[in-house]
Formats: C-alpha cells, structure tokens, sequence
C-alpha cells in the first residue's frame, strides 16, 4: 500500500514538473505598471498560468487581471452588506495544481478555502475555525490538491484534507507563535516551520507527534522562510534580527552557507526564479524598498526597487519560469509590477575605492589601477606615492559572462607600521590592572597612577596624581600622601596673602579658634619648586610646635608680598620684627568693637570675599602677628569641585582626540558625579562605546562588562541586557514556562530536575536548546565527556559548548 502510495506521488510530480516546463515555454511580457487599491494589502498570490492576481488585506480581497499595460479588476470577492471577519486576511496562497482555488488565513483565526468556480455570487467553499488565534499562514502542498497547511499566533501548525470538514493532523511547535510554513518543494513529505522564539523547525507531515529537526536561526523572531525551487536542501530565512540566511538542510546539523545584513527586519524573503544566488526581501518597518540579493555578494542589493511610499507587505514572482517581473502590494493601498530590468542597480553608485585598518596597525587602500599610478595626469601626485608601501597587489577576475556584476580592476596598496611602535600590550595590561571601583577614590587614583608608571606613561600616571589632590577630601588627604624624603615639605592650605594684610580674616576670635588645632593637609612640593629655602629641615617655627605650615597664594605673589621669616631663637644682631598693627598712619580713631550690619558681617565670614570688599567691611582691628606663626587654615580649607571641572573636562576631551578613550572613560568612571555633568551624554556614550569595542576586540570581556556595570551613561548601562531573552519550556510537558517560577503551571513539576542526579537544581543550571533536558553544570559535563547522548534518555544528541 506504501509502495502505491509513492507511485502515485511520484506521478503526480511528474506531471506538475510537465505542467511548469509547459508554462514555462509561454513568454511573459509587460511592462512597470501600478495600481491603486481601496485599502492597503496584507498579502498577494498569483495563480499557475501568471495572468491573475489576488490582492488581501482587512478590508480588501480582489482579483486583478495582468494585462500588457494595466491591472484590470476582475472580481471582488468581499460580498454582502456586513462582510464578516472571515474576509478580513492576515494572508491568501492561490493553489498552482487548481486555478479555481483559494485559501485566505483570517485575523480570527479562521481558514477559508475559495472555490471561483461557483456560480453564485460568494465564492465562499469551506470554513475551518479550529485555531484559537490568528492565522498567520497558510500554504497549499505543491503538488497535492487537497492538502493545505496553516500556522496561527496559538503555536500550532495543522493539515486539513479539503474533502474534510476538519482537520487531519496537528502540529504543536511548543513556541508561542507559529509565523510561518513552508511545503518543499523537492520532498513531498516535508515542511518548515519558523517561529516566534528564533527557531525554525522541520515536520514531516506522517509525524504530527514530534518535528524531525530543529535549529535556532535568528536572535529574535523568525518572520519567514523560503525554499530553494531548484536546489532542495536550501532554506531562506528572514528575521527581526536584520538578517537573511540561508540554510544547507542535507547535512547533519543545519548549515549556514549565506548571510545578509539588511537595514530593517525582514518581514517577506523569495527565490528568483531561474536564478540560483538570487534572492528577494522586503522589510516590515522602516524600509519601503524592494531589495534583490546576489548571495555571493551580501554587502550591497544587487537591485533595488523603489516605488512604494510605505511598508511592503507581500512579494511574488509572476511566474516560476520568468525572473523578469516581480508583484508588490503595500500599505500605501497600490499594487505594482515591477519589470527587473528597470530596478535602479545600487553598485553602479558605489564608491569603487576602499580603505582599512589591519589589527596590527597596517593599512590597505584599494583603488583604480589609474588612482594608484597617476593616470598619465603628470601635474597630479599619486596615491601611495609617500611613505612605506609594499608592492602593489593587482586583482583581474576572468570575464564570465553568465555573472551580471559589474567588472572592475583594482590596484591594492598595504601600508606597513613598525610592529614595536604599535604594540597594545600596555593597552591590555592597563585594562586588566586598573581599578574603577570597590575603594575609597585617594587609593584608586594612586593605585592606578602606580599601573600606568609602571607601564612608562608617565603623563597618565601625573593626570592620576592630579586628579587625587585636586578632589580628595582634606580630612582624608594626609593618610593617602606621604612626606617624600626628595624634599617634599608640607604645605599650607593655599590662600592669598593680600587678602589677610587687607584684614580679611575676619576677627581676633577667629584666629584664637584655629589654635592648638592640628593640622592635616599636606600636599607634595617638588624641591625644584620650592619658594623657601631651608637648610634645617627640622627648624621650627615661632609660635609653631612642629614643622613650619609655609604659606602660598592662590594667585602669582610679588616680591613686596613676601614676608621674611623668622627663627624661633633669633641672634642678639637680629631684633625680632612684627607686622605693626596698621599699614598706614590712621586718619581717625578706630573705636573698638564697632556694631557691624549682619548682612556685611555674612559677607566678611565668606572666604570667597576679595581684598577691597575685605578692605571694606571689615571694621574690627586686630593684633600684629607674624605670617610665620600662623599653621592652622584661617577659613574653608577645600576648593569645591567644580572649581576643577572645566579644567578636568578639557583633559578628558584632550586624551580622547589624541585616541587614548581607556583614560577618558576611566576618569569618567572613577569620578563619577563630579565630572559627570560637565560632558554632554552623546559624548559619553561615544567615549564608552569606542572604549568597549577596544576591549571585546582583545576578547577582555570581562573588563567590558566591569565598564559597562560601573558607567555613568545610561544607554550604555542597558548594553548587557539587550538580546538577552530567554524561554524556557518545562521538560515534563514541553509547554512554554511563566517568568513567575521554575514551577510549571500546567503540569505543577518543578522544570529545574537535573537529568544525571534527578535533584533540584538550585544553583548553576545547563539545558539544551534541542531537547530542553538540562541540570547541574558540572554533572551534565562529566556526562557529555562520556556520551553525547542526552541524560534523560530522549535520544536527543546534546553538545555542550
């Protein structure tokens, strides 16, 4: 009975083969020609002979007629004063063994076949509702009449016999939404399947229990799929992802033989007839043109068409045999026929030169043989005429006259760089010793000042110096810096010496407070620098109980601004000198203790007062004392950090154009919201994402993550969690898991089972894509040291990589 079965099959292919050798001896003519609809089209199917098209959508479903010049309306299959849902379609497929017949996939989940035979006026023939929810795809079996295949947004595929009321077989994906469905085209028994989660799976339609391949194809939905008409184990897929591929189905494990990335998601992809590489696309969003790919050559359409001002819905082919035209209906409510030898060919405007970095630092410029050597213009220098060049490579191709791409030469120049000039060790070393975080930001800056010194760069290690003094807390500052024994002396906190002449420090009370206080701030002084000379570096100070506090300004001080300093224990020769109480003779009496108002009393307090406002409001004498006696800070000791932030932005914008993006970033992560405000965020997230190419490029991927965790950008912080989608079955009854819990809700077994141990897998858990059989990491790898076969007993071939 099996052996008739086949027979018969076989007979049948035959006399479809026939049918389209026959068909394909008519000659298709036409011309570019469009026409506008009532509404826009979700789909487009043409029938066997390529003399009729039907157009569907939510409020359209007509049959146009493809003459020389024109679409001419032939039938509207929507009747009746109150259309139902039934005509509202998701898709259409005209069946290429029967010209009368039609199947459409409804928004409500029905599949309506169409018999445009009947004599009455609704053509109407049978109704299938089994489907829960959209029908996204139906597809007739290529060679069998009565055999229709539907996938719908519920998960399930299923075969209905048409002399059936309902269905034969039904298919489950386990996957939430079935997008499409494919019948081979070579084999009689097979069909694809794509769907929702990125997978594509392949049936045969004797085993509705359980698919008889399975492989992931995209990152993302798998929007459609497409067999190959002459070459049986090619399959097209298109994806949310941008990406086209195309799979080699005869070997083992599926294949990726083709790849093209497109500028949208592909929402239609289809052979060219007769064509073996090419293929067409149309995208679901964004994008409004036609594009026809050269599979040999993925980076740029071989033709483009141009025409629709809106999405494209549906591609077709006119004809199985004629490569010539190719059927478009869009959202722009037009349908169009578009000959081939009228698309717009985007090579011919390509740029022919080309321009590249090698990883070691080398450069190759490609260029017309007459770029490279002048062109016989004798006024014009030629490229590559300076610097180190190899010899040039010169690349002829044959002339092969059955390939359409345009025939260029070209001359390749490649530029050398001294391999010890460029070498990125330090780069790499830098990367994996820096610390961004996890201490307090004094030893940060010194540890990372230490790395970079170390690694001879010496600026960088200064820039980290810098950094520390300049927004360390002064509370903090003396146990993060030492007393170098090369003649660093501790410093003052730096204030203008004007000022306190001038009588800016406020009162006699305020000088008594700072006494007997000790001192913290200390800062490193370069002994070249040093204003004072000292030969006793332990003298001490009058008035002072340890080393002497030296006092310097914040602005430039001139020599009369210096006050000479006296030694605790002065010769007999020398009589001590003191400031006198005024600087010059008084005019009148000054009363002692004048009422100030309070609004000038705020105002000499505030340290930032200058010398005349100082002059001005501060009415109260005080005593003459010596500068040297003073060692305790007279006012607020610490400069705010934006004081520093236009110089700190400078730096980093300096070290970013000179390419050095690892110090620009790690500032920006070690400062955080001290400098954060003060560079733009596209800035930013450019200087993060050039610094984070740098680091995946050395493969330091955990380095990558550590920078994009601690960034202070936030389109940056969600990097490491995009494309990161997980969907997990229950391996008890396959069916997709909520994100609630590792409990499954419809069988209630716990889905985390480890299949070695048959525990509950509480920490680091392993599954396979193919069979979801899973458990502990460690188990399931002594498993699959010693067998591939999968622990649970499925039969499933599992690989752990």
């Amino acid at each position: 009975m099996v052996k008739l079965l086949l027979a018969q099959d076989h007979q049948k292919m035959e006399k479809m083969a026939r049918v389209t050798t026959a068909l394909g001896s008519n000659t298709i003519s036409g011309c570019t020609m469009f026409c506008h609809l009532d509404a826009p089209a979700n789909a487009i199917s043409v029938c066997r002979d390529a003399a009729q098209v039907v157009v569907a959508g939510r409020n359209i479903f007509k049959i146009y007629a493809l003459e020389e010049e024109q679409f001419v309306e032939k039938l509207n299959l929507r009747v009746g004063r109150k259309p139902s849902l039934n005509f509202s379609c998701a898709d259409v497929m005209w069946h290429q063994m029967d010209e009368n017949l039609l199947a459409t996939a409804a928004t409500n989940g029905a599949v309506v076949t169409w018999n445009l035979g009947k004599p009455s006026r609704n053509k109407q023939d049978q109704l299938f509702t089994e489907h829960k929810r959209t029908v996204n795809k139906v597809c007739f079996h290529p060679t069998e009449v009565h055999m229709l295949l539907s996938g719908s947004q519920d998960g399930y595929m299923k075969c209905f016999d048409l002399r059936r009321k309902e269905s034969v077989s039904t298919f489950s994906g386990q996957s939430e939404s079935v997008r499409d469905v494919q019948f081979s085209i070579r084999d009689y028994f097979t069909f694809a399947a794509s769907f929702e989660n990125g997978n594509v799976q392949l049936w045969d339609i004797r085993r509705p229990d359980r698919y008889e391949r399975m492989f992931t194809a995209h990152n993302g939905p798998v929007f459609c799929c497409d067999w190959h008409p002459e070459d049986r184990g090619w399959l097209a897929t298109g994806g949310r992802d941008k990406m086209v591929k195309v799979w080699d189905i005869t070997t083992n494990r599926a294949k990726e033989i083709h790849c093209v990335q497109t500028i949208a998601s592909v929402a239609r992809v289809k052979w060219r007839p007769e064509r073996k590489y090419h293929l067409a696309t149309c995208s679901m969003m964004v994008d409004h043109n036609i594009y026809v790919w050269d599979m040999r050559r993925p980076f740029i359409p071989f033709a483009t068409f141009e025409e629709h001002k809106d999405v494209t819905t549906g591609i077709v082919w006119r004809h199985l045999h004629d490569p010539g035209f190719l059927l478009s209906g869009s959202k722009d409510s037009t349908l169009y026929q578009h000959k081939f030898k009228d698309a717009s060919r985007p090579v011919d405007k390509a740029n022919p030169e080309g321009l590249c970095f090698g990883l070691f630092g080398d450069l190759a410029f490609a260029a017309k043989e007459s770029l490279i050597s002048g062109g016989g213009d004798s006024n014009r220098k030629p490229y590559g005429s300076g610097g180190d060049r190899r010899y040039p490579i010169f690349f002829f191709k044959k002339p092969d006259l059955t390939e359409q791409f345009a025939h260029e030469s070209s001359a390749l120049s490649v530029f050398e760089t001294d391999l010890e000039s460029s070498r990125m060790d330090w780069f790499v070393k830098t990367a994996r010793r820096y610390l961004l975080s996890g201490k307090p930001f004094g030893e940060l800056c010194d540890h990372n000042a230490k790395v970079a010194k170390e690694l001879n760069r010496p600026q960088v290690s200064t820039t980290w110096t810098m950094l520390r003094i300049m927004y360390s807390d002064p509370g903090n500052l003396a146990t993060a810096t030492s007393i170098s024994k090369g003649g660093s002396v501790p410093l003052m906190n730096s204030f203008n010496m004007k000022e306190i002449a001038a009588g800016g420090l406020g009162s006699e009370s305020r000088l008594d407070r700072g006494k007997g206080e000790i001192r913290q701030d200390t800062i490193h002084l370069d002994p070249g620098n040093s204003l004072i000379n000292n030969n006793d570096e332990n003298e001490e100070t009058e008035g002072s109980e340890g080393p002497a506090d030296y006092l310097f300004g914040d602005v430039e001080l001139e020599d009369d601004d210096l006050y000479p300093m006296e030694h605790e224990n002065p010769t007999a020769e020398e009589a001590e000198y003191s400031l006198p109480q005024e600087a010059f003779p008084l005019r009148h009496e000054i009363v002692d203790n004048p009422s100030v108002p309070e609004h000038l009393q705020d105002k000499v307090d505030s340290p930032h007062v200058s010398g005349n406002e100082a002059e001005a409001v501060c009415l109260t004498p005080i005593k003459s004392f010596s500068l040297i006696s003073i060692s305790q800070p007279l006012y607020e000791s610490h400069l705010p950090a934006s004081f520093f932030s236009p110089v700190v932005r400078e730096m980093l914008q300096h070290y970013a154009e000179a390419g050095d993006v690892q110090m620009a970033v790690s500032v920006l992560i070690v400062l955080g919201d001290r400098i954060r405000k003060e560079v733009d965020e596209l800035t930013q997230e450019h200087w993060y994402t050039s610094y984070i190419d740098l680091l995946q490029r050395f493969e330091l991927w955990n380095v990558s993550n550590e920078v994009i965790k601690l960034s202070t950008s936030s389109a940056i912080n969600c990097l490491n969690q995009t494309s990161t989608t997980l969907h997990i079955n229950c391996s008890n009854c396959k069916r997709p898991m909520s994100n609630k819990g590792w409990i499954c809700d419809r069988c209630h077994q716990c889905a985390s089972i480890c299949a070695v141990c048959h525990h509950v897998v509480k920490g680091l858990f392993v599954w396979c894509q193919g069979c979801s059989h899973g458990g502990h990491l460690e188990h399931i790898m002594n498993w699959l040291k010693s067998s591939s076969h999968c622990p649970a007993g499925c039969g499933h071939l599992c690989e752990y990589t």
